[in-house]
């Protein structure tokens, strides 16, 4: 038995109307990520020319004229004026409670601070721990238990290294195929507008 002209017509609209949206998702996904990596490399360059200028400051100018007399009571300069910056402020990653479109960004940013401040770390277990505190919600909860649960059976953390945490947050917190979960994601009932307005939509 054949299905009619009009509902075939009607699938291939549908299909192509998902595979347009899927298009356009991916496409917003890698302007994205371009963004973010464009940010990171201009950070890491600022941060390059920092430390050039911190290491090599240039030399100071030769007065012409003799220098002024010394005064005999030493004058002290208040703190704010005596005080050198040498590192730039950083603030501290976002809150994550597991959701796939942020968690990118939270890794990223947590990366970034390790890297321009790898002295506030005095191991690699550390690091972990100071990424789990920003863990709040959600899927990121079980997550943490589970290893903090681990550790308490065992005696050892299960996660040892920056990269070994990287590589598991990863998994657990990216879906495996994302044109699939994209198709999902639209094809499921969250995706329609239903009876809400244009503007809630």
């Amino acid at each position: 038995m054949s299905l009619p002209p009009d509902t075939l017509q009607g699938i291939a609209d549908a299909l192509g109307y998902l595979q347009h949206h899927l298009h356009e998702l991916t496409e917003r996904q890698n302007v994205s990520e371009n963004n973010i990596n464009t940010a990171l490399a201009a950070l890491t360059a600022q941060l390059q020319q920092l430390t050039q200028l911190v290491a090599n400051p240039p030399p100071l100018p030769v007065p012409n004229t003799p220098p002024p007399p010394v005064p005999s009571s030493p004058v002290s300069l208040p703190p704010a004026l005596t005080a050198r910056r040498i590192h730039p402020k950083l603030s501290c990653p976002p809150d994550f409670s597991g959701e796939c479109h942020n968690g990118c960004a939270f890794l990223n940013s947590c990366s970034l601070y390790i890297h321009l401040a790898p002295e506030k770390f005095h191991d690699k277990q550390e690091k972990i721990l100071w990424a789990l505190m920003f863990f709040k919600g959600g899927r990121t909860v079980k997550w943490s238990e589970n290893m903090f649960r681990q550790e308490a059976d065992t005696g050892v953390f299960p996660i040892q290294t920056w990269g070994d945490f990287e590589q598991q947050f990863w998994i657990y917190f990216f879906p495996v195929n994302v044109e699939a979960d994209v198709i999902n994601a639209m094809e499921g009932a969250s995706y329609h507008q239903g009876d809400w307005t244009v503007d809630n939509y």
